[in-house]
């Protein structure tokens, strides 16, 4: 059995209110759970929460929920322990009814440039190559390269984040934004994962842990998960640019 689970709390402080903003006529949270219906896997979804209108959203999905314990629902909690526990909430659920899980497809509540058919690759990627652990959706960000990076000093000077002989001879080094190649960002649109992923979290690359070592790659192209209002016209042009437009609450499916 193929199961989703997309987790999403009440508390923000970078953007109030996000996961249930309205963008193009439906709350944020809505499209993530669009894409899991949209599937062609008949996927069956789960929503760990502590929000009451994230709670609301997801039943007109048909979504099982899962209690968000306190503890996994303040600032510091990381996706990592949250996925993990409705990890574990699943595996129990499902073993009881005599089930096992073949893949967790993850997905965040401010994660809306997702759609049934990018889920539907990462699956069959997964399908494909046993060897891989994970699939999951990139978008290519080239003005965004680690070369580019910088933090301050002491002094309050910019200084490069990272060496710069890390990508090589610094004299080979240019200010064209597609001079190292393309850069591949893990956009947070979808994860579609292993069950031993998860049961070995601990041991996963950073920053995603929940992706394993072996990750493969679903094309997408402005993919992104919503930290900051000034993202909410991105994410629309992703919306219309698929074919998502303004429509009635009632039980919507979408499909790239």
């Amino acid at each position: 059995m193929i199961c989703a689970l997309l987790i999403g709390r009440k508390g923000s402080t970078g953007f109030p209110g996000k996961n249930t903003h309205e963008v193009l006529g439906n709350p944020l949270c809505a499209y993530p759970m669009m894409a899991a219906r949209a599937s062609k896997h008949n996927l069956r979804l789960f929503v760990s929460t502590d929000c009451p209108k994230i709670t609301e959203v997801a039943k007109q999905y048909q979504a099982e929920m899962i209690e968000r314990p306190a503890e996994l629902a303040d600032n510091k909690a990381l996706g990592d322990h949250a996925f993990e526990h409705g990890y574990k909430v699943i595996k129990e659920r499902l073993a009881a009814e005599g089930k096992e899980l073949k893949y967790l497809v993850l997905l965040f509540a401010n994660g809306a440039t997702i759609s049934g058919d990018l889920i539907d690759q990462g699956i069959s990627i997964l399908d494909k190559d046993p060897d891989k652990d994970s699939a999951v959706t990139t978008s290519v960000y080239n003005m965004w390269s680690p070369l580019r990076a910088r933090k301050m000093d002491a002094n309050g000077c910019l200084v490069p984040f990272v060496p710069f002989e890390t990508f090589g001879d610094p004299k080979t080094l240019n200010c064209d934004r597609d001079s190292q190649g393309n850069v591949y960002f893990a956009d947070m649109s979808v994860s579609v994962v292993r069950p031993y992923c998860m049961e070995n979290l601990k041991d996963g690359l950073l920053p995603q842990r929940w992706m394993g070592h072996k990750i493969a790659s679903i094309p997408n192209e402005g993919g992104c998960d919503v930290d900051y209002e000034w993202q909410i016209p991105g994410v629309e042009f992703w919306l219309r640019k698929n074919g998502i437009v303004k429509s009635s609450p009632e039980l919507k499916t979408v499909s790239k």
